[in-house]
């Protein structure tokens, strides 16, 4: 067996490269990380995910950009796990390979309506606003009144600031160029933020609960549902601040903004309606009641009451799931690769050298830092396994071989240095505007930067 370790990292996103950063700090030169990613950029949500106005959350990258820096670590962008390569033959090149593709798909309700044009998956808007390759070519009616947001959790909070941001606010984002103009366009004067249960359930932070009362063109009204008692809630919970917060708004009087956000709580959408031309016209929303189990759980049951709401645009913020990658396991249900402390689990019990981290492994929960944590998880069962000699075994391989693989099977794979240039070629184009970057959305245009053209 080779005295260097090989680890394969599936996904460039925050949990694979704080998994690199654990196993380059635990096995030093007794290991080589080689992290593959279908983009040619790396980073995952922190690039496609976090709202364009959070800019401090994505300067975590500089942490990445260290770890990536190491002398073992090495990058290949622009390679397709399943097509480029393949479960199999990577199995037989690396003594483990460790998963941490995340969850890209949205779920949905399962609603009539939801096939309507105008009715989207929120990780679609979210993907199309941060320019990622998948959702560039997207188109979003922003030409409607109304917009409907369903979800308590932070991305449907991103989701409504965004659409609510003004032309100022807007200015200064690394937005993508498309949106940017389509959002400044914009005639979406209201958007309506639905949950099932009440405010001291919703998955809200506090910083971006905050955030809603400090735009510049939106104000916020909260629905007397909104309006819990935070006294009986115990203290230093993000719970009770929330609901203080919320308290807090729903006492400001509006200030004649053009536009507001609803937050709505205690409703459940059980019908999109549309017009003789398919496009979304209208959301059935139904009246929750809170009922606590005998354990003490609070759900929501329906009051039997319904209205209608109009709206033309309908974005479903109620979670992520994962998809399933070829020859490795999946749990369709849940929608995350079966576990067991961290370990791949197969038909037969544990898989010999194979791991998961992060939200395909947990599923969608946390911030960014969450998956620092959940990574050393990871990494402390992977070197379990080395000192038990539990990896695989596979054929020696030299770093040039290995190269040479990559490349008979891409011939356009992106290495670290590519993606730099990428890099700096977007922060080149945002510097006259003041933008901290205006992105490339289209893959071609980025293998050409990083090809040097």
């Amino acid at each position: 067996m080779d005295p260097v370790r090989r680890i394969a990292i599936i996904g460039s996103g925050p949990s694979g490269f704080y998994a690199a950063g654990h196993l380059l700090k635990a096995l030093g030169d007794g290991c080589t990380v080689d992290m593959f990613d279908r983009l040619p950029t790396p980073h995952g949500l922190v690039r496609s995910g976090v709202a364009p106005d959070h800019p401090k959350i994505k300067s975590v990258t500089r942490v990445y950009d260290k770890t990536a820096g190491h002398a073992s670590f090495r990058f290949f962008g622009n390679v397709t796990f399943g097509t480029d390569v393949n479960h199999d033959e990577l199995v037989a090149r690396y003594h483990a390979i460790i998963y941490a593709v995340g969850t890209p798909d949205g779920r949905l309700l399962g609603i009539p309506g939801e096939e309507l044009r105008g009715s989207w998956a929120a990780t679609d808007f979210v993907g199309w606003y941060n320019g990622h390759p998948d959702h560039a070519a997207h188109e979003f009616d922003l030409s409607v009144k109304r917009a409907v947001v369903i979800g308590n959790g932070n991305v449907a909070i991103d989701v409504a600031r965004m659409l609510m941001l003004d032309a100022g606010e807007l200015a200064a984002t690394d937005t993508a160029d498309y949106a940017l103009q389509a959002l400044r366009a914009s005639q979406v004067e209201e958007v309506v933020v639905v949950g099932r249960r009440g405010p001291a359930e919703a998955a809200f932070t506090n910083p971006e609960l905050l955030e809603l009362g400090e735009l510049a063109a939106a104000d916020v009204l909260i629905e007397p549902q909104g309006c819990a008692d935070a006294a009986a809630m115990p203290e230093e919970t993000t719970a009770r601040r929330n609901v203080e917060i919320l308290r807090d708004l729903a006492h400001r009087p509006p200030s004649g903004k053009p536009r507001r956000i609803v937050l709505r709580f205690l409703a459940s959408p059980t019908e999109i309606h549309g017009d003789d031309e398919g496009r979304v016209r209208a959301v059935t929303l139904e009246q929750n009641e809170l009922v606590a189990d005998a354990a003490g759980t609070v759900r929501a049951q329906p009051s039997g009451v319904s209205e209608r709401l109009e709206a033309g645009l309908v974005l479903q913020a109620i979670g992520y799931r994962g998809a399933q990658l070829p020859g490795v396991p999946f749990d369709p249900h849940s929608g995350v690769i079966p576990t067991t402390d961290s370990r791949v689990i197969g038909e037969d019990g544990p898989r010999l050298g194979e791991y998961a981290v992060g939200w395909v492994k947990r599923g969608p929960s946390g911030v960014i830092g969450t998956n620092k944590k959940c990574a050393q998880e990871t990494v402390d069962a992977l070197l379990e396994d080395l000192a038990a000699g539990r990896l695989l075994d596979p054929e020696p391989q030299t770093d040039e071989q290995l190269e040479a693989f990559v490349a008979e099977r891409q011939e356009h794979h992106v290495h670290y240095e590519g993606w730099q240039a990428i890099d700096r070629h977007e922060r080149e184009r945002g510097e006259a505007d003041g933008r901290p970057r205006v992105k490339l959305t289209l893959v071609e245009h980025m293998l050409d930067v990083a090809r040097g053209r």
